[in-house]
C-alpha cells in the first residue's frame, strides 16, 4: 500500500488526484453492464463519476454513465421499475443530468416516471415519505437523499415548485421525528411503535447510526444548492445543518478525524470509524462553511475529516484504488448489531461518498 503525505506538507505536492484515480480503478474493474443493478449505491456512485466528469472532462467518465443508465431506459423512455422503495429512486439524479447533456427528450421521460411516483407514494400523517411501501410508517433517515435531492432538482430544472415543497416538507419532517438533543438524528422512527427498533423516545431507534445521519447531511446540501432564496422552509434546512454541524464537532474522533459507526459511542469497545460517513460528513461542513451556513470556525472540522478519510484509500500493487472500512446496508438495530456489521472494501457507498468528498474538497481546498 502507498502511504499518504499530509496535504500541506512538502510531500503533498505528490498526492495523486484521487477522485480520478478512484474512477479509473472502479471503470478497469467493472464494465457499465457488469457494474451492478439500478440500485441506490451505483446512483451515487455514478453521480459522483458525474462531478469528476465535469470537472476534467474526461468524456469517457461520462460515456460510461450513460452506457448504464441505458441499460434500464429504452429508446422511448421506459423503465422498468415500479419505485416501491426510496432507495430505487436514487439512480434518478442521473435522468435529468442525461436529458441536458444530451438533449435526448427519452431522459426526461423516465426522470416524469419517478417525479409522477410521488403523487401516490404513501406517507405518514405528517407527510413524511416512508421509507418501503411495505413498511407502513417507517421513516429511515437513509431515504431522505434517496429521493428528495432527485425531487429537488427536478423542480429547479423543469420550474415546478411542487419538488421545492415537497423536498423540504420530507426533509423538516424526518429532522422533528428523528433529530436527538446531543446534535445528532436517530436512525429511524416507527409511527405505531412495532418495530422491535423501536424502543426509544416518541417510537423511534435508539442509537445513532453514522450513515443515516450522513444521508441527511448530504441531502440537506443538495436540496439548498437549488432551493430559491425565498422559499419558506430554506431556514429551517439551514438550521438542520447548523444542527448536525454541531453534532459532527462535538463527536469527531481526535486521533483520526473520522465518526465512528456509532457516532456518539467513541469510547465503546467494539466501535470503529466508518469511511463513507465520515466522507459525508466532510463533504456538509465544508460546503456549509463555503455557503456560510456555518461559522468559519468548523473548517478545521473538515480539514481534519478529509485527512482522515484519505488515510483510508490507497494503491493496491495492481495499481488500483482500494478505500477501506466501509460498512455495508445496515438496517436500524440495537448497539452489537451495528458495531458488528461487515466492513468492506470499497463498497460503492463509499465510493460513492469519497468522490463527492473529494470534489468538493479538491475545489475548495
Amino acid at each position: 500500500m502507498v502511504s499518504l503525505p499530509v496535504l500541506g506538507s512538502p510531500a503533498s505536492a505528490a498526492l495523486p488526484d484521487w477522485s480520478v484515480e478512484l474512477v479509473n480503478s472502479t471503470m478497469a474493474r467493472f464494465t457499465p453492464a457488469t457494474l451492478g443493478g439500478w440500485d441506490y449505491t451505483r446512483g451515487l456512485y455514478l453521480y459522483g463519476q458525474y462531478l469528476v466528469y465535469k470537472r476534467t472532462g474526461n468524456q469517457a467518465y461520462f460515456n460510461y454513465i450513460k452506457s448504464w443508465v441505458d441499460r434500464f431506459v429504452d429508446g422511448n423512455g421506459n423503465i422498468n421499475n415500479s419505485f416501491n422503495n426510496l432507495d430505487a429512486m436514487r439512480p434518478g439524479v442521473l435522468l435529468p443530468i442525461l436529458h441536458a447533456e444530451t438533449g435526448q427528450q427519452r431522459y426526461k421521460t423516465a426522470a416524469d416516471k419517478i417525479r409522477n411516483r410521488f403523487n401516490t407514494y404513501p406517507r405518514t400523517q405528517d407527510g413524511g415519505m416512508i421509507h418501503n411501501t411495505g413498511y407502513t410508517g417507517q421513516l429511515w433517515a437513509d431515504g431522505v437523499y434517496m429521493a428528495q435531492p432527485f425531487i429537488a432538482d427536478y423542480a429547479k430544472r423543469y420550474n415546478q415548485t411542487y419538488g421545492f415543497d415537497e423536498s423540504t416538507q420530507n426533509m423538516v419532517t424526518y429532522f422533528n421525528r428523528l433529530r436527538s438533543s446531543n446534535g445528532l438524528m436517530f436512525h429511524a422512527y416507527d409511527a405505531d411503535g412495532s418495530s422491535g427498533w423501536a424502543t426509544g423516545a416518541d417510537r423511534a431507534s435508539d442509537f445513532h447510526w453514522a450513515r443515516a445521519i450522513g444521508w441527511v447531511a448530504m441531502a440537506a446540501i443538495d436540496i439548498l444548492e437549488v432551493l430559491p432564496a425565498n422559499h419558506v422552509r430554506r431556514q429551517a434546512m439551514i438550521d438542520i445543518i447548523r444542527h448536525l454541524a454541531g453534532g459532527f464537532q462535538r463527536f469527531q474522533d481526535p486521533a483520526s478525524g473520522r465518526w465512528f459507526q456509532v457516532v456518539d459511542r467513541g469510547s465503546t469497545a467494539g466501535n470503529w470509524t466508518e469511511t463513507s460517513a465520515s466522507a459525508m460528513f466532510t463533504y456538509m461542513i465544508s460546503r456549509a462553511v463555503e455557503r456560510g451556513y456555518i461559522d468559519a470556525s468548523f473548517k478545521p472540522v473538515a480539514d481534519r475529516g478529509y485527512q482522515g478519510v484519505l488515510q483510508r484509500i490507497s494503491l493496491g500493487g495492481d495499481g488500483r484504488t482500494n478505500v477501506r472500512e466501509i460498512v455495508v446496508g445496515t438496517s436500524p438495530g440495537d448497539l452489537n448489531y451495528y458495531f458488528n456489521r461487515p466492513r468492506q472494501t470499497n463498497d460503492f457507498h463509499g465510493l460513492g461518498a469519497f468522490l463527492v468528498m473529494s470534489e468538493q474538497l479538491i475545489r475548495v481546498p
